[in-house]
């Protein structure tokens, strides 16, 4: 069985932390590569972000990325849409050169739908589709937030006429069925994992002690340097903290060159947090445990996730998390147990919370062992056990049946 993933915009191998760089990067590459290890397959195919990749890169048993040209490297990614016929082009001509079949095609982010639907009528397979963030929903919550005029259209098209759904969480699976029609029927959740062998609790004083980390408190922040983020929100509520204790702001993604990072500095000046505020930049993947479990509290305030992996990877680091009421968010965090579900982007109901944990040992302690608890089993090897009942949909039964048959052979 062999799967093509899709992914125009976002390489899996590209920095976290980058303007367009998060959880859907992390999900291709680990999904993959479990996928890979059950015999299933997978290519990704995605557009080249930097010029010094090789074209092909294993990424281990049974799965690869292959980076296609098309357009700018560094283009905006509200002019991708323009540049898929060339990353089209350069996809048959990588097959053309090495011949290749596949049996399902599995498009990632509204960019590939397009390209998901061309081919499978081309090749004759099914399409799966997952869209990671809907341009509805962020009309919705985020008026003004500039975006391809095309996008809405594709994802009603690409909604319309996909073989399955797959939605990060109940809650995308219920604005896919509200806002775009989708078929209930083929609308299947399968949400973000994480490694259990590399997020996992160690030791705080370990972990301050190896990043250099001294302040009595620390709150952390990871994820791209966007005003959807709501970071700004993070940054007023710490400011208005009815608290002594010295506390630290630490940031991870973003690079110096961003505009939002450039505002974000000014704002904690005004607001006199301008010390307390510590911008790490973009790190390796595999270092964010050592942060989580540094941290006292990690916290989101985003105005939309569709499922939020940030919020996973803390706790299973056993940090609690603060987050805002939105999506995926809601499905992860258990409010007053794990940590705080916040229905309002305002700074003072998060200030509020910010003085509860942090001042409160016991409390902090609490949420930061339910919140480990509770997300545990959450691993990729159970994604991938759900991606497989949505591919086997798609493909009328035959990818069970073909497991079956491996069996008995």
């Amino acid at each position: 069985m062999r799967i093509a993933f899709i992914s125009f915009h976002g390489c899996p191998i590209a920095p976290l932390g980058e303007k367009d760089t998060g959880g859907m990067n992390v999900f291709l590459r680990e999904s993959a590569k479990e996928l890979g290890q059950r015999g299933v397959c997978v290519d990704i195919f995605t557009r080249r972000h930097d010029p010094r990749d090789p074209q092909v890169i294993e990424l281990g048993t049974g799965a690869r990325v292959i980076h296609l040209d098309a357009g700018p490297l560094r283009e905006n990614k509200r002019l991708l849409f323009q540049h898929i016929p060339q990353f089209v082009e350069n996809l048959n001509a990588f097959l053309t050169a090495n011949p290749t079949t596949y049996d399902l095609i599995h498009s990632h982010y509204w960019l590939s739908g397009p390209v998901a639907l061309e081919l499978g009528n081309r090749w004759n397979v099914p399409v799966v589709s997952s869209f990671h963030t809907l341009g509805e929903v962020q009309r919705l919550v985020r008026a003004g937030t500039a975006d391809a005029e095309q996008r809405v259209g594709i994802e009603h098209a690409v909604a319309k006429d996909a073989n399955v759904l797959v939605a990060s969480s109940p809650h995308e699976r219920e604005q896919l069925i509200r806002l775009y029609g989708a078929d209930p029927g083929k609308s299947y959740v399968v949400p973000c994992g994480f490694d259990r062998e590399v997020f996992k609790p160690i030791d705080q004083f370990k972990a301050r002690r190896e990043l250099g980390l001294d302040a009595d408190k620390i709150i952390l922040f990871v994820g791209r340097m966007e005003p959807i983020k709501g970071i700004d929100v993070l940054l007023t509520a710490a400011a208005a903290m009815d608290t002594d204790v010295d506390y630290q702001i630490v940031i991870i993604g973003g690079s110096e060159g961003d505009e939002e990072k450039q505002r974000l500095r000014a704002m904690a000046h005004a607001l006199g947090i301008e010390s307390r505020l510590n911008f790490v930049g973009i790190i390796e993947h595999q270092k964010l445990p050592l942060y989580y479990s540094a941290a006292d509290v990690c916290v989101a305030p985003s105005f939309y996730e569709t499922f939020g992996l940030v919020p996973l990877e803390a706790m299973a680091c056993g940090t609690p998390v603060i987050a805002a009421r939105v999506g995926g968010l809601t499905a992860t965090i258990a409010d007053g147990k794990t940590g705080y579900l916040v229905p309002w982007h305002c700074p003072e109901p998060y200030a509020e919370r910010l003085d509860l944990l942090l001042g409160n040992d016991l409390l902090r302690e609490s949420f930061g062992k339910a919140a480990y608890a509770s997300v545990r089993e959450l691993t990729w090897s159970v994604v991938a056990d759900r991606l497989e009942e949505a591919y086997d949909q798609a493909l009328g039964g035959r990818l069970r049946l073909m497991q079956a048959i491996a069996c008995l052979t």
